[in-house]
């Protein structure tokens, strides 16, 4: 025959009473002992019994359970709270303001305002920073001419090309009369990655008659 239904009531009978505690007890905390190992989970157990015995279980600590559990509590109440919401925000902001009031009395301070204050070590830490955003601005500058000077060797190479293909336009590609030309004066230009070579050409003044320089010079 079946076990029946047990009703969920107090159990009048203090004998009766302390045997189902006794076993409810240990099957609840070896439940939650079980829990805790499958499912990796972190449980805590307080049990006191009507005599005001304490029995409990703690996975890992019952401390840090306990603050986890009021952590937690507390900002699920802020969330559901709008009053301890806007306390939040209003906090933050405050927060806010006072890192804008640091930022910008360190801004005069670089600037030289604002110093009379201020002691050896404060303006030797000044100093400090001074100096190595100085080193940071000349490191940016440096790197600024560089760039600057390899995009003036590109773009003079270029103009080199294209003097040169003009040159075997006007005087042919095998051209190498020295009434025309005179011989290559070859120089190298390093853009950091290769050497480019550029030829120099000048082109002999064309001889005038004695009649023509007089000309010329009237």
């Amino acid at each position: 025959m079946g076990r029946g239904k047990i009703v969920i009531r107090r159990i009048d009978n203090s004998t009766n009473r302390q045997v189902t505690f006794s076993k409810r007890r240990n099957g609840l905390l070896k439940k939650a002992k079980e829990l805790s190992i499958l499912c990796d989970a972190e449980i805590g157990l307080i049990i006191f019994s009507s005599t005001g015995k304490l029995h409990d279980f703690a996975s890992t600590s019952m401390k840090s359970i306990i603050e986890r559990y009021n952590k937690v509590k507390e900002e699920h109440y802020n969330l559901m709270n709008p009053t301890s919401e806007i306390k939040v925000w209003q906090r933050e902001a405050e927060n806010l303001r006072k890192q804008l009031q640091y930022l910008q009395e360190s801004h005069r301070k670089l600037l030289g305002e604002e110093l009379a204050g201020l002691n050896i070590r404060d303006l030797q830490n000044l100093e400090n920073q001074l100096e190595t955003s100085l080193k940071g601005v000349r490191v940016k500058k440096g790197n600024a001419i560089h760039q600057e000077n390899m995009e003036l060797y590109r773009k003079m190479n270029i103009i080199v090309k294209e003097n040169e293909e003009l040159r075997k336009k006007v005087y042919g590609p095998g051209s190498t009369s020295e009434e025309n030309r005179v011989p290559h004066n070859t120089h190298k230009i390093n853009d950091g990655y290769s050497f480019i070579p550029i030829n120099l050409e000048l082109s002999h003044p064309q001889k005038q008659t004695n009649g023509a320089s007089k000309d010329a010079m009237n």
